[in-house]
């Protein structure tokens, strides 16, 4: 289980800020992000804006109004510093200030206007409000852009990081649970159920599905289609279905190449794409970007040695959430394939996470508009500000949530967990024979990757489960509700 207590003695935190916050942690880990971010931080950001040679602080200092101490600017200059968010040039009382990324549009002048509806909910730093601003301004009145390949080749695994240190270390708290140590995928295979049906639903949703929560269980769970909707969507959660299992059987052998990026997107735009022969290969065509002045890399042949770039930046980065957020930026911004992208990178998101047994990624309750800004804010202005608080605030949530699904649980049966293909391949053998399940049958289907002293207990888990099988949870073995209610009714004939 993830300890509050434990996380908010690590960063000695009050017990009061502490309790205030439904996660312990959301508090200091944006306090990490916004550091500077009060109401001294964005004046400095506007006045440094459109000065490429930076400032003194003599000059800010003068500039600024109300007035501050010294010894307050000199605190806020260091804490933006720090951040990323300024780099200091020269040294001593020479030293001048300017901005880590110019290109940023300038915070407004009252950060309390205008905000975004979803900043009621997400803690969003001043540059994540100025990237929201200006990719919400009317289309025409932002200038087109195409992919800048500089993004990606100056990002060096272990050197550059989107996260900062001590906000990776929090994040490790949070979502390492009790099964760090154990084989790739056991936390995951833990809460599956709830992990398909969650995670199928919610990135979904980010995609405009219009199926609810209860849909979705319904048609993960038992293969019932809600009446209204159209079958797009249904297919569309289906295949998320179909990814995340896939994520997590082989836990232990994926990494972020492009074997295993091609496979999700096969899995996740199956049925879904005009050219069925585009499902899990690079696209070969140009694409273009609806509600953005965004132009995507065109030729065939220059995306695929920047894909192969992406993919063995994304494999040498050390840290797991690095990793995640990582590829939740630069798989949108690349548009590798035809369609399907985003959903890529959200599920590729959870690899690095899964296979490391920390809390996988569901993105519940995350504001649409907050991630389609964030994903804009990558496109026009080649900046991950607000997405970086988009993915501290959805892992933050999935923690919660997660945390609280835990608590609920049963304890899994060990061999269930140890063994779950070979006994989907046990229990779709006996359905395929037709005949009545027992203890003799089952023994003889036993597969061979089955240990000979878990041998009894594997075949006395397969009674249970072929015992309890029925229509409604077929699909948890890979089988149609029809094909076991006909040996259903061929063991009672």
């Amino acid at each position: 289980m993830w300890r509050d207590a434990r996380v908010a003695r690590h960063f000695n935190w009050r017990d009061t800020d502490f309790a205030r916050h439904p996660i312990g942690a959301i508090g200091p880990i944006r306090a990490m992000i916004n550091a500077g971010d009060d109401s001294i931080a964005p004046h400095l950001l506007r006045l440094l804006h459109g000065q490429p040679a930076g400032l003194p602080m003599s000059q800010l200092h003068a500039q600024l109004a109300p007035p501050v101490a010294t010894r307050t600017l000199q605190r806020h200059l260091a804490a933006l510093v720090r951040t990323g968010q300024l780099v200091a040039l020269g040294t001593g009382r020479a030293t001048r200030y300017a901005l880590a990324h110019p290109n940023t549009p300038a915070p407004a002048g009252n950060l309390g206007d205008d905000l975004p509806d979803y900043a009621a909910v997400l803690p969003l730093s001043s540059h994540a409000l100025a990237i929201a601003a200006a990719v919400r301004r009317p289309l025409a009145l932002r200038e087109p852009v195409s992919y800048q390949l500089e993004l990606l080749e100056a990002y060096r695994p272990g050197h550059t990081w989107y996260l900062p240190e001590r906000l990776r270390q929090s994040l490790a708290l949070l979502g390492r649970g009790a099964h760090a140590a154990d084989v790739a995928g056991t936390f995951a295979k833990e809460i599956l159920n709830r992990l398909l049906i969650d995670l199928s639903w919610a990135s979904s949703k980010l995609e405009g599905n219009t199926y609810t929560r209860l849909d979705t269980e319904r048609l993960v769970a038992y293969g019932e289609s809600a009446q209204g909707h159209d079958a797009i969507e249904a297919q569309m959660i289906l295949n998320h279905k179909a990814a995340i299992e896939y994520l997590v059987d082989r836990a232990a052998s994926l990494d972020l190449g492009p074997t295993t990026l091609l496979e999700l997107h096969a899995l996740l735009s199956d049925g879904l794409l005009r050219d069925p022969a585009a499902s899990g290969r690079l696209r070969r065509r140009a694409v273009g970007i609806g509600g953005s002045v965004y132009l995507p890399m065109a030729l065939p042949q220059r995306l695929e040695q920047v894909f192969g770039l992406l993919c063995a930046t994304a494999n040498a980065i050390p840290d797991p959430f690095e990793q995640a957020l990582f590829v939740m930026v630069h798989l949108p911004y690349l548009q590798p394939f035809e369609d399907v992208n985003k959903r890529v990178s959200r599920l590729a998101a959870n690899v690095p996470l899964v296979r490391q047994n920390l809390v996988p990624l569901a993105f519940l309750d995350l504001p649409e508009q907050a991630y389609t800004d964030a994903i804009l804010g990558i496109y026009e202005l080649g900046r991950i500000d607000l997405m970086r608080d988009v993915f501290v605030w959805a892992y933050e949530r999935s923690c919660q949530h997660y945390a609280a699904v835990e608590r609920q649980l049963v304890p899994p049966e060990p061999l269930r967990l140890k063994y779950r293909r070979q006994l989907g391949e046990v229990v779709r053998a006996v359905v395929a024979s037709g005949n009545p399940a027992d203890e003799t049958q089952v023994l003889a289907l036993v597969p061979d990757s089955v240990a000979e002293p878990d041998r009894d207990g594997f075949v006395q888990v397969a009674m249970v489960e072929l015992d309890a099988l029925h229509e409604g949870n077929a699909v948890r073995f890979g089988l149609s509700g029809l094909a076991v209610a006909g040996w259903r009714r061929g063991q009672t004939g």
